[in-house]
């Protein structure tokens, strides 16, 4: 069997296995130009960034000694902590950017 010489393909199998061949080289360049793409994309956002986060400065807020933090919530450029002091609930409010107080909400009955 190792000796033995191919026989050499009729004209329609040949023609069939070089559409074959053709199609796997336009299937294969297909998937190096995609890989390329997503890999320069990638490099691109990488190295060029875009936006970059300023740097947040050191805020402290004061609270009551007897405040209890409930909840917080982040939106439209706002942070909102949701606190309780004696009993009574306060919203208090922060630029999201440079996070100086804003408002201060106090909720308790009628």
């Amino acid at each position: 069997m190792a000796g033995e010489e191919e026989k050499p393909l009729d004209p329609q199998a040949a023609r069939i296995v070089a559409k074959v061949r053709w199609l796997m080289m336009i299937a294969s360049l297909t998937t190096f130009v995609a890989v390329a793409a997503v890999l320069g994309v990638i490099g691109y956002r990488f190295f060029k960034g875009g936006e970059r986060v300023p740097a947040v400065p050191d805020v402290s807020a004061a609270l009551p000694a007897d405040a209890r933090v409930l909840s917080s919530a982040i939106g439209d450029g706002r942070l909102v902590l949701t606190i309780e002091v004696n009993g009574a609930i306060e919203l208090l409010s922060f630029d999201l950017n440079t996070l100086r107080p804003v408002g201060r909400t106090r909720l308790g009955p009628r």
